[in-house]
Formats: C-alpha cells, structure tokens, sequence
C-alpha cells in the first residue's frame, strides 16, 4: 500500500524557518518524483511549489518562492525534504508531498499522483 507520510509543521513567526519531510513506504521510493504542493485556504486549489527527480539532481520551484525554499531527498530513508526559509503570512498552508511519475516534471498534479495527509504550516506576524 502506497503511504506518504509529511511531518515538520507547525506555527513559526514571520522569517523564520521550518523543514518540512515525507517519509514514503509500499513503493520503490527512488523511481518516482516527489513534488510539493500547498493549499492555502479551504476553497483553493492545491499549487505546486517545488518537485524533486527521482535520484536527486533535477530539482523546480514556483518562481514566487523566490529561492526561499529547498528541497531534497535520501533515498536510502525514502524520505523528502522541504527547508523552508524567510516565511512570510502568505506561506500560511497545509503543505503535501506527492508521489508523481519519473516522467512528470510540472509543478500540476498528475493523473497518477499520491498524496499524503498534508501538515499544516501557519506564519504569524
């Protein structure tokens, strides 16, 4: 059974840092892209905000993170990471990791895509 578990949220004020992961399970990790999406309100739609290749090397963010985010991966843990620096109110979101196929490389969901539960993130001033 596919599982992605993220942990790592929780409140920070406004310029700090958070580290988000996603521990992934029931699938051979290093074969798939693992992208992140957040959703910042209960009627918005899920963005793409950074996604990572299979081994590693590729990595794409949403130009409006404007570098303030990085995000990785150990394989041998199959487990991704989201560092996340210089929060600002508007990151304020339940941020995902997903699975996406090897060949996907867009910050938009895939037909096949795998979520996890989500881990809320909420910036205050």
């Amino acid at each position: 059974q596919v599982q992605l578990v993220e942990s790592g949220g929780g409140p920070v004020q406004a310029g700090g840092s958070l580290g988000l992961s996603c521990i992934g399970s029931g699938f051979k990790f290093n074969t798939y892209n693992i992208a992140w999406f957040r959703r910042r309100g209960t009627h918005s739609e899920r963005e793409g905000i950074a996604l990572i290749s299979a081994g590693g090397a590729a990595k794409k963010y949403a130009d409006f993170l404007e570098g303030r985010f990085i995000v990785s991966r150990d394989n041998a843990k199959a487990t991704a990471h989201l560092q996340m620096n210089n929060l600002q109110l508007a990151d304020t979101a339940i941020y995902y990791c997903a699975r996406v196929p090897a060949h996907w490389w867009t910050l938009a969901p895939a037909d096949e895509t795998y979520w996890g539960q989500g881990t809320q993130v909420t910036v205050s001033a």
